[in-house]
């Protein structure tokens, strides 16, 4: 080999090597750049969407269709601004069952499209209503949600639980995992067998959310847990629920948004490893035909026309995702006659949600208000912030 050709080889290796460097130094520095951005998720989460036989029939239509668009008016401007949001479906969707509310809930599957539209991104189905309409009922409720392009959480068909991945939802560049667990299916469950219940849906078995709660500690940012227990009617969580919600934090949880007990329970904000983490032990019922004048014999029966739309924002910076922020935002469920009768027999309503803050003295929407439910809202909005008490820094 002559010198001259040695030569040559060399400067080309020679200039292999520095392209190479130069490469790596690129990766490296928009590594770097990536890692040095901020990235922010908005999400918003509210409680059960009850749909109460009064609703689906103050939402029939005189060619037999439902549009149920009017209980979202108030609240379609909000979630629209979230890049994320979250709902509980309190019920089923079974084409082949009659329809039908408390006890056995089956709504009509327009109401999914309304939803939809309404801004929804994931539906938690991990409660205790979901066998309503039988095991074929909890799927044909989550293929509903997914036609119309919304993830349901919580049932699971094919593949069944074990098998199935962790949910985990890529939210601006934020890896947000959701998980779901229900206390119980008010008994039936006794139609099916155990490997059934485990295969297809999500119950409160620590030693499984253990698992897949660490499970999304290491695949996701952040990880948020609906989870629904506690005692109806209730204002105050249990001993169990704070036992459990706090072993959640301790196994990798970020975010308890709580539900089941038709009312709303406070909220609480734990420290750990020098972060803050968010629980509210129970959301309240976000839209349904509970309140004082239909709930007999209950204490707290106000409280059932009340909610809280949660809203959190999210910030990945260097590889870190925290909470930034955290607001509970007072709702109310107005029911206002329509001066007409179904074809049962009963009296039919227009039901909407109000966030509060649009409602309160000064603010866009209190014009529209009589002066009795003036008072009604006001009482809510005061006394749900101070049972909140969400106060987060």
């Amino acid at each position: 080999m002559t010198n001259k050709i040695l030569m040559r080889l060399i400067a080309l290796v020679v200039g292999l090597l520095f392209l190479e460097i130069l490469i790596i130094h690129s990766k490296n520095e928009q590594q770097k750049s990536v890692s040095n951005q901020v990235q922010t998720a908005r999400i918003m989460a509210n409680g059960d969407l009850l749909y109460h036989d009064g609703l689906y029939m103050s939402a029939l239509q005189a060619d037999g269709s439902y549009d149920f668009t009017e209980n979202f008016t108030y609240v379609k401007p909000w979630l629209k601004q979230a890049d994320l949001v979250l709902g509980d479906f309190e019920g089923t969707i079974n084409p082949d069952y009659p329809l039908s509310g408390y006890p056995l809930f089956n709504a009509p599957q327009s109401v999914t499209a309304v939803i939809s539209d309404a801004g929804y991104d994931v539906m938690d189905l991990a409660h205790n209503h979901i066998l309503d309409s039988g095991l074929e009922g909890a799927f044909t409720t989550a293929d509903a949600f997914k036609e119309v392009g919304i993830d349901p959480v919580g049932v699971y068909e094919n593949p069944v639980h074990d098998k199935a991945p962790l949910f985990i939802k890529n939210v601006n560049g934020i890896k947000v995992a959701i998980l779901s667990y229900a206390y119980g299916f008010n008994g039936l469950e006794s139609n099916l067998t155990e490997k059934e219940i485990a295969n297809h849906l999500s119950n409160l078995d620590e030693k499984r959310m253990k698992v897949e709660i660490e499970r999304a500690e290491k695949e996701a940012d952040v990880t948020v847990i609906m989870p629904q227990m506690g005692v109806e009617y209730r204002l105050e969580p249990t001993d169990e629920q704070v036992k459990l919600y706090h072993k959640m934090i301790d196994w990798g949880a970020d975010i308890i948004f709580g539900g089941h007990p038709h009312v709303v329970e406070p909220s609480e904000v734990v420290k750990k490893d020098g972060q803050q983490k968010l629980i509210i032990y129970s959301m309240g019922n976000f839209i349904s035909n509970q309140r004082i004048e239909t709930v007999d014999g209950v204490d707290n029966a106000a409280w059932t026309e009340r909610s809280v739309l949660m809203d959190v924002t999210l910030e990945k910076k260097n590889c870190q995702t925290t909470i930034k922020t955290a607001q509970a935002h007072p709702t109310w469920v107005n029911r206002t006659p329509k001066g007409t009768i179904s074809p049962e027999g009963y009296p039919l309503y227009t039901y909407q949600t109000y966030i509060l803050e649009d409602f309160i003295k000064g603010r866009k929407y209190r014009n529209k208000l009589d002066e009795e439910t003036k008072e009604r809202i006001d009482t809510a909005y005061k006394e749900m912030n101070a049972h909140v008490n969400l106060k987060w820094k």
